[in-house]
């Protein structure tokens, strides 16, 4: 029997395997059960995709460069007309809407994940060194673009964590303890 040329294979198992850990968490992620929420062989995954590290890397490369997701994007928000901790809690008020909570629990397990899986820290490094590089072009230095780097990260895992609804003003006041005013 010929092959079947399938051009699109590749990425419809990436996009599987953001679904399965996007709805039930990187622990659920197996060649078997990419397979079938791709609804491609078993055999297509490990042709792609040595091992689940590898799927794993692929994973986190496309969610740190999708629209919305991109550290690139958050300037839609940072260039806007009004005080740093105000942009800064817009932007997360948007990323942290109700229907991309999945979605941002899934990017910080990914993210979280390269502590025990050295093949993501690569992506994480570049996620990190991406952020860092976007806020120091708003703040007056690296040290308070790193700052607020882990304060943005600390906060958003709090309200994930808790479940609790965002809020704006809250974000907007521990921001400004650490954003200049006149910024």
């Amino acid at each position: 029997m010929p092959r079947r040329y399938d051009p699109e294979r590749r990425q419809r198992i990436i996009d599987a395997a953001i679904r399965v850990a996007e709805e039930r968490g990187i622990g659920a992620l197996s060649h078997r059960v990419v397979a079938a929420e791709a609804d491609v062989p078993l055999g297509s995954t490990t042709y792609h995709f040595a091992s689940l590290d590898d799927l794993l890397v692929a994973a986190l490369r496309q969610v740190c460069g999708e629209p919305g997701t991109s550290v690139e994007s958050w300037t839609e928000y940072l260039e806007r007309d009004a005080p740093l901790a105000d942009r800064i809690a817009d932007l997360l008020q948007a990323y942290m809407d109700d229907s991309r909570r999945g979605r941002v629990r899934m990017e910080y397990e990914l993210y979280l994940a390269a502590l025990r899986r050295p093949a993501l820290r690569p992506v994480a490094e570049e996620w990190l060194d991406g952020t860092l590089e976007v806020l120091a072009r708003y703040t007056d230095d690296l040290g308070t673009a790193r700052t607020l780097g882990a304060l943005i990260d600390g906060l958003l895992l709090q309200v994930l964590l808790t479940d609790r609804p965002f809020d704006r003003e809250e974000v907007r006041a521990e921001l400004a303890r650490v954003v200049p005013a006149e910024r």
